[in-house]
């Protein structure tokens, strides 16, 4: 049974349910301070951890992860788990997405749960839109024909995709890309940029209210 961190009211208007990257889990600091910061704007944010992390958390023992395809189904289970204690409400919005692995799972979960009703729409936090060193092996096909409203905040130094990558890529009209000032893939910027992680997760917060309010 999935184990659910929840953070803000289960109660609220919107609720985006968060997975975490390859590396770390849902209950990291990276992602409990996303979480938190959402939660002050008024969103109910629930997080969770795929299987093979949850295991790694008992164990101590890290393995790889399996593909993101073959974690599309514990993600779908998730949801339902959600929807069935009452997330995703007349009234209310569920949204799904996540960091990295997490929000390419969500990615590729995405449309079939928007087609039955179950989501209102996409949060990826630094998409992986190829691996680093090799932006010929893209990971965007099912981004084409995407109609699921779709928000990736994305670092303008992440190694995974940069603006100059993705301006090339043939993405849905349905996503939209908010860039955050000199960040990696943590959305964390140099020091000598002048921005700063706490005023990119600022604005990063921002722009999913702005996206999130525009569907409820």
């Amino acid at each position: 049974m999935t184990a659910f961190l929840s953070t803000g009211s289960r109660d609220a208007k919107i609720i985006l349910v968060l997975a975490p990257g390859a590396g770390a889990p849902a209950s990291s600091p990276w992602m409990s301070k996303v979480a938190e910061l959402l939660a002050e704007v008024g969103l109910g944010v629930v997080r969770f951890d795929f299987a093979y992390m949850a295991e790694r958390q008992r164990t101590g023992v890290r393995r790889p992860p399996p593909k993101a395809e073959a974690l599309v189904g514990e993600y779908e289970a998730a949801v339902e788990a959600l929807r069935a204690d009452g997330a995703g409400r007349p009234g209310s919005r569920l949204l799904i997405g996540g960091k990295s692995l997490g929000g390419r799972v969500a990615s590729l979960a995405a449309q079939g749960l928007f087609d039955h009703g179950r989501i209102a729409g996409l949060v990826c936090l630094g998409y992986p839109f190829h691996p680093p060193d090799k932006p010929q092996q893209l990971r965007t096909a099912h981004l084409k024909t995407l109609s699921c409203p779709t928000l990736i905040v994305q670092g303008e130094r992440d190694p995974f995709g940069g603006p100059s990558d993705v301006a090339g890529y043939d993405l849905s009209p349905a996503i939209s890309v908010h860039w955050a000032r000199d960040g990696d893939h943590d959305l964390k910027p140099r020091r000598s940029s002048g921005a700063t992680l706490d005023g990119n997760l600022a604005e990063a917060v921002q722009e999913i209210m702005r996206f999130a309010g525009r569907l409820v």
